[in-house]
């Protein structure tokens, strides 16, 4: 009998201790929990001076009932724009810039920009990541010839860098926006 304890609190005292193992290896790694984008503003300012020109969607409810506030503007033909993005978190009091921690995590992220309906624009990027891929927070668009279209911007998080544009980057979406812009 006396065995029979010795075995029985043998046995308990293997299982306890492999049920408090260390399992430091199987550890998870940290959540980047995704950005919340309520707005977005798209600055554009003359090179050669002048008013700036605002491109800007606002959805502070985001999923909720009321569409986005969308305010666009108009373009003068044959002049170049230096352009900024700044993406805001107005849910939280002050409102959060996003924009800091995407240039942060530039690596992580691309604004990518796409022209269509006719509209005669071009654009550049015009700050990178530290490999020297296109981050995008920063460009220069160049108004052409008289018309109208759309104007979209597409911020991806994780896409493939190197890429050729939008249709091979691949990752997910974290804001997309599109502007109807003339080009006077």
């Amino acid at each position: 009998m006396r065995n029979l304890k010795f075995f029985a609190t043998a046995i308990f005292a293997t299982v306890l201790f492999v049920s408090c193992s260390n399992d430091d290896d199987n550890t998870p790694e940290p959540v980047n929990e995704e950005e919340v984008i309520t707005t977005l503003t798209v600055t554009l300012t003359p090179n050669s001076g002048g008013m700036p020109v605002t491109l800007q969607t606002r959805d502070l409810d985001g999923d909720g009932p009321n569409p986005p506030v969308i305010t666009s503007g108009n373009l003068t033909a044959g002049v170049m724009y230096n352009g900024t993005l700044v993406l805001l978190n107005e849910t939280v009091n002050p409102p959060e810039n996003i924009t800091e921690e995407v240039e942060e995590e530039d690596e992580d992220h691309q604004f990518f920009y796409t022209i269509g309906g006719g509209l005669d624009v071009t654009t550049e990027y015009d700050n990178f990541d530290g490999e020297g891929n296109p981050l995008g927070t920063e460009f220069t668009l160049t108004a052409g010839t008289v018309s109208s279209g759309t104007l979209t911007f597409t911020l991806r998080h994780l896409p493939t860098k190197p890429n050729t544009g939008l249709g091979d980057a691949g990752g997910e979406t974290d804001i997309a926006a599109t502007f109807n812009v003339m080009v006077q």
